[in-house]
């Protein structure tokens, strides 16, 4: 018989103002099968106080202390202790709408193993959305109705953190937590496309994503643009790299020159493509910057692009499609 607990993982630190939300929205939930393994990662308000007041009076909710430092040693003491055949994220300072976890469990029912069940989501605050998040989570939320979230991986992290929800089994398939490179959540994606998961489509709102100054994405370093970059170079490089296709980086502001380096420094020979006259010709890193149309020049290349400006970005769209070449096999956004 299948086993239906959902396991519900929540690492928590100093989130003590926002904790009743988050759980209130749980114990409300339609689907009742669930059980959330929350863990204190060295809290110094009164998260760990209120929380285990919470599993006092109900004993689903289960608490324990980090065995390490920080989110993913505490992530995987939360695993070690689930017992649930479905597996799912929770962030301590956001808020499930009732019915997540009951749609998110008949999604993986109806479509079965090696897909992951996503939400749509709608950021929340005090002080407003700025604009960058709202079009972060109108591109996300479009992707999510479609399911064609791998399609733009390398874009940004096409799974939404606190909602997904995969077979114990699969998540277990995909190393879940094990692995430990920051920013994790999106580590954790690119390993559910590596493994060919197939993301089923949702068009409702299943989770309200809180939005504050002091918001871990915000602050920590893990969270930085470097370390986003880094991830998208190895799982390019490990997963859809052809070594025997020219490799082409099309920009030179400071995400291309992250990229450059780390080609550079795993020996790996590109040609640099630029659009701005003033770069043109001259050597960065020792390498010279050529003008884009070389790109018509060269067999069957690989292309990564690193520029940013949306109106930049639906020209190179045009030009690739020009050239017959395809998104995903020959060309790459990385922003």
């Amino acid at each position: 018989m299948q086993n239906g607990k959902v396991s519900i993982i929540i690492p928590f630190k100093n989130t003590a103002h926002f904790l009743p939300e988050c759980l209130d929205s749980i114990v409300n939930q339609t689907y009742i099968d669930w059980e959330v393994l929350a863990v204190n990662d060295h809290s110094t308000d009164t998260s760990l106080e209120l929380l285990s007041s919470y599993s006092q009076r109900d004993k689903r909710i289960k608490v324990f202390q980090n065995n390490g430092n920080g989110i993913i040693p505490a992530l995987q003491t939360a695993f070690a202790q689930s017992s649930g055949g479905f597996v799912t994220r929770m962030d301590s300072d956001d808020i499930m709408e009732p019915n997540r976890l009951e749609v998110m469990v008949n999604s993986l029912i109806k479509y079965g193993k090696e897909h992951v069940a996503v939400g749509k989501v709608k950021y929340f605050s005090n002080r407003g959305i700025s604009n960058g998040y709202q079009r972060y989570e109108e591109w996300l939320n479009q992707l999510t109705s479609t399911g064609n979230n791998f399609e733009e991986i390398y874009k940004e992290c096409v799974i939404p953190s606190p909602c997904w929800m995969v077979y114990r089994s699969d998540f277990e398939q995909s190393k879940g937590f094990e692995p430990k490179r920051y920013p994790e959540d999106y580590d954790l994606t690119f390993r559910f496309y590596e493994h060919g998961f197939k993301i089923i489509p949702c068009d409702q709102v299943l989770h309200l994503w809180r939005d504050y100054d002091t918001r871990t994405s915000r602050t920590h370093e893990h969270y930085a643009q470097n370390y986003f970059l880094d991830i998208k170079l190895h799982y390019f490089l490990k997963l859809d790299y052809d070594k025997n296709r020219p490799l082409v980086v099309w920009g030179a502001g400071f995400k291309g020159k992250k990229i450059a380096k780390g080609l550079k420094k795993q020996g790996l020979d590109f040609i640099w493509l630029c659009d701005n006259p003033k770069k043109i010709g001259k050597k960065i890193y020792g390498k010279e910057l050529v003008h884009f149309e070389a790109l018509q020049s060269l067999k069957n290349p690989q292309s990564i692009i690193t520029v940013a400006n949306e109106n930049a970005q639906h020209e190179i769209r045009s030009y690739f499609s020009e050239l017959g070449q395809l998104p995903m096999q020959d060309y790459f956004f990385f922003c």
